[in-house]
């Protein structure tokens, strides 16, 4: 969010456009690698839907053509895109990975996540009830 609010001040619209767009294909392309993968190692687990696997393949064609395509036409936006995506990283070590953190960190985590909540009228937070209307 930090990276979006600093590229919204400085850049234009379209920039941020490009910058979502190329993140979304990565992305995209990575969840039906991941398909593959699973149906490949593990072809006994329970899928609600399955589909022959022709269509992930084809749609990979397309999305490593356009993947190439937007990193030779557009290097920097890609790359900016991928450091948008690296900026991720530290938020999962500090919040997912480090488990022995010291209280003061999760009561700070809390709190964030109490405020964010609050501010984005998301979830309501984790001490008080939900009133009924």
């Amino acid at each position: 969010c930090l990276a979006t609010l600093i590229i919204m001040l400085v850049g234009d619209t379209y920039t941020l456009i490009n910058y979502v767009s190329f993140i979304n294909y990565l992305c995209y392309g990575v969840t039906i690698i991941g398909l593959i993968v699973l149906r490949w190692k593990k072809p006994k687990i329970f899928r609600p839907i399955k589909v022959n696997l022709l269509i992930p393949i084809t749609y990979l064609a397309f999305w490593a053509f356009l993947l190439v395509f937007s990193l030779y036409s557009e290097p920097v936006v890609c790359g900016v895109g991928l450091i948008i995506i690296l900026t991720g990283v530290p938020v999962f070590f500090l919040g997912v990975y480090w488990r022995n953190k010291p209280k003061c960190v999760n009561r700070l985590i809390e709190s964030v996540t109490c405020w964010g909540q609050k501010l984005c009228f998301v979830v309501y937070p984790q001490g008080g009830a939900a009133e009924e209307p």
